[in-house]
């Protein structure tokens, strides 16, 4: 598979490397995209990460801080309602 020629695999190995940690717990060593610090499968291509202002975050509002209180208010008022029928 050689061949007659020389490979060319210099400039390859001297590109920097994406780091990233991998599910392994080892730096992933796949290139980084030109101009990026990650690679493709990690960040460095077009379109990855999350939408500008995080909109992944908001899916559902049960952990607002109004859900809280409301929640914490109804158990106070059920802990008033059992105190007063005891």
């Amino acid at each position: 598979m050689t061949g007659g020629h020389a490979r060319n695999t210099g400039p390859m190995r001297a590109s920097p490397r994406c780091g990233a940690k991998t599910r392994k717990g080892t730096p992933c060593q796949a290139p980084a995209v030109t101009g990026k610090r990650r690679c493709r499968m990690h960040g460095g291509a077009k379109g990855s990460g999350a939408p500008l202002g995080n909109r992944n975050a908001f899916k559902h509002g049960l952990y607002t801080a109004e859900a809280r209180a409301f929640d914490a208010y109804v158990r106070r008022t059920l802990k008033r309602g059992r105190e007063v029928l005891e």
